[in-house]
This record gives structure tokens, C-alpha cells and sequence, in this order.
């Protein structure tokens, strides 16, 4: 049973307007656009913005001249510094780390996509549907990572997503176990990361792969990529509900997205249509927001297939839980697992199902 959140309950974002200290904002970007925009909706003035050495040369952010950590320390005696960027990389989330243990470090969540803000008054009114998916889960390892994750997107705390960092090789060998004659579909293949990803874990054996990459730029990448693999089809295409065409943005690279201000077309198909006629063994969905509508075009071939499936959980503030109970609507029989593996914030959450 989840920790009960009440309408009372100060998340970081009551925390910051009650702070009696200065706010640092560390990072800029796009995450650092959506926190700014909250944090003045909300009335909370941040004082200065954050960037490591290698960026503080003197450029503007928001009216703000970026400063690094030392020139900040000789102003500041206490701050509240904000992280505001994401990375996995072990070096730069060491530094992370290490700033924590000299100053007060919060992270703000806020969705890569979507206006929802996970916080108290989001939590109170979507808190029935938190505890369902809660109870979806089979072990109690990923019960404690869907806590810690719900307590960090609340708190900011970067304790609660060092508990349950997870490593991914552990995930296929003891979770996933692909075999050596799936028919795999990767949906948002980017590069062909992921379809690497997944030679490894099968010894470069497989029946078939199918990957749709919808922006125009990557996609010739993954066809280079893949360019000398059998059995291997690509897609200039995005995932959906139905089969049409969307306005997508496809100015930020690996996040490139359906957009209702897209400035181009990208058309869009669906899981039942790729698979109508042949069975699917394995699903990662990686949509870029667009992962409930990739459920949905896909109930009829999840239903007779039940595919084993990785698909990430963290790009709307919703996805956490609906998705775990779209996926059990269409089949119950599903065992689902969650994992969190490193990054700040809790970003590469995945949702196995097997």
C-alpha cells in the first residue's frame, strides 16, 4: 500500500515557495524553460542559473548571464540549487552527487511532453489510479521503485532515485530472456541503439525486425545502420492509434516528436497494422509521448500475441500508471515489472512485461 499524499502534503514545489533561501537554477534548455515557467507561474523567483565550466563563457539564458558553481559559492552562502537538465552519463551524475553532499540539491520533475505537473494536487486526484497500478506489480522491487519514483517526482530528493537504480543487462537476462527467433518491432529505433541492444541480448539471432524511425534525418542513419542486417525492415514512420498522417517536430534530435505545431507531416501506422498477418515475440516502445496511442493501435495484436514489451514510463506525468493498467486491460495476464535505470531525473523508466 502506497504512502497516503493528502492535499496538505508540501512537494517541492510548496518547499520553494517557502524557501527563505536563495534558488539556483543548474542547467538550461528545454527543461529548464518548463521548471522557469512553473516556478513563476507559482511566484518563486530564481536568484541565478547554473552551468558546468565547460559552458559558463558568458552567454545568456532568460535574462539571466549563466554563472558556474565557483563564482556562485562567493555570492551565495546557502543556496537551493535546482537541477534542471537530464543525463546518464556516470560522470556528470556523479558531480551531481557530489554537489549534494556540499549544498541542498532538489530536482524538479516536469513531463518531457504534457502540461501535468506531478504534484501534490495531481497526486490527490489521480491517486486511485496510482494505487491499481501499484497492485499490478509482481515483485516487490518494483513496488519500491514505483514508490521512490512517485516520492521523487514529489520531493525533488535525489536519495529516492539512487535506491532503486537498476542495471539493464540484469533486466533481459533475468527478466525479458529474448531468445533466438523473435520477431521483434522496435518503435522509435532513433539510430539503431536499441536494435544493438537487442543483438546483444539474442547473439545477433532473431527471426525478423521491423523499426520505424519518423524523423527524416535519423531515419537514413538507421537505414546505414542497419544496411547489412537480414530479415530487417525500416519505416520512415511514426507510431499511433490509427493509420494517418501528423505534424511533427523534428527540431530536437533523439526527442523529435508528434506535435500539434509540427511544421512538417510524418505519416504514422499502427502495432495491428504492421503485424495483422504474423506474429510479434517482442515490443520496445520508446514513442516520445506518443505511447498510449501506440497501446491502443495495437490492442488486437497484443491481445493473441502477448509480445514480451519494454516500454518507457516517463515522458507524460501520467504514463506511470496508465500505461501499466492499459497494458492489463488488454491482458491481464501480463506479469509487470518496473526498473529504473540511472539517470537524473527519472528518466529511462521502464515498464517489462512478460
Amino acid at each position: 500500500m502506497l504512502v497516503t499524499v493528502n492535499e496538505n502534503h508540501r512537494d517541492i514545489w510548496e518547499r520553494l515557495k517557502t524557501a527563505d533561501r536563495p534558488v539556483i537554477l543548474y542547467g538550461t534548455g528545454n527543461g529548464a524553460d518548463k521548471i522557469l515557467d512553473e516556478l513563476e507561474r507559482i511566484g518563486v523567483k530564481v536568484q541565478d542559473v547554473m552551468v558546468s565550466d565547460d559552458f559558463a563563457r558568458g552567454q545568456v539564458f532568460r535574462d539571466f548571464r549563466v554563472k558556474n558553481l565557483f563564482t556562485l559559492e562567493q555570492i551565495y552562502q546557502d543556496p537551493v540549487i535546482l537541477i534542471a537538465f537530464g543525463s546518464q552519463r556516470p560522470e556528470v551524475m556523479e558531480n551531481i552527487f557530489s554537489l549534494a553532499e556540499k549544498h541542498t540539491v532538489l530536482c524538479a520533475d516536469v513531463p518531457v511532453y504534457g502540461d501535468n505537473i506531478f504534484n501534490t494536487a495531481f497526486y490527490v486526484q489521480y491517486a486511485a489510479e496510482i494505487q491499481k497500478a501499484y497492485d499490478c506489480f509482481e515483485d516487490s522491487f518494483s513496488r519500491k521503485t514505483f514508490e521512490n519514483i512517485i516520492r521523487f517526482r514529489l520531493s525533488g530528493e535525489l536519495s529516492c532515485l539512487q535506491e532503486v537504480y537498476a542495471d539493464k543487462e540484469k533486466v533481459f537476462r533475468e527478466i525479458l530472456c529474448l531468445g533466438t527467433q523473435e520477431s521483434y518491432l522496435d518503435l522509435g529505433a532513433y539510430r539503431g541503439d536499441t536494435i544493438d541492444e537487442f543483438l546483444h541480448f539474442t547473439g545477433g539471432k532473431y527471426r525478423e525486425i521491423v523499426a520505424l524511425e519518423p524523423d527524416n534525418k535519423t531515419y537514413g542513419k538507421l537505414i546505414q545502420h542497419t544496411a547489412r542486417m537480414q530479415n530487417t525492415r525500416c519505416f520512415c514512420m511514426g507510431i499511433w492509434s490509427e493509420n494517418t498522417d501528423l505534424c511533427f517536430d523534428g527540431s530536437l534530435g533523439r526527442g523529435s516528436s508528434v506535435r500539434k505545431d509540427g511544421k512538417s507531416a510524418v505519416p504514422v501506422t499502427t502495432i495491428d497494422t504492421l503485424f495483422r498477418k504474423r506474429p510479434l515475440t517482442y515490443l520496445k516502445i520508446d514513442a516520445e509521448g506518443a505511447e498510449a496511442e501506440a497501446l491502443a493501435g495495437g490492442e488486437t495484436v497484443i491481445r493473441r500475441d502477448k509480445p514480451r514489451m519494454n516500454m518507457a514510463l516517463y515522458h507524460r506525468s501520467e504514463d506511470i500508471f496508465r500505461l501499466p493498467l492499459m497494458l492489463k486491460s488488454i491482458r491481464p495476464d501480463y506479469r509487470l515489472y518496473i526498473r529504473q535505470h540511472p539517470h537524473i531525473p527519472a528518466w529511462d523508466l521502464n515498464l517489462y512485461a512478460i
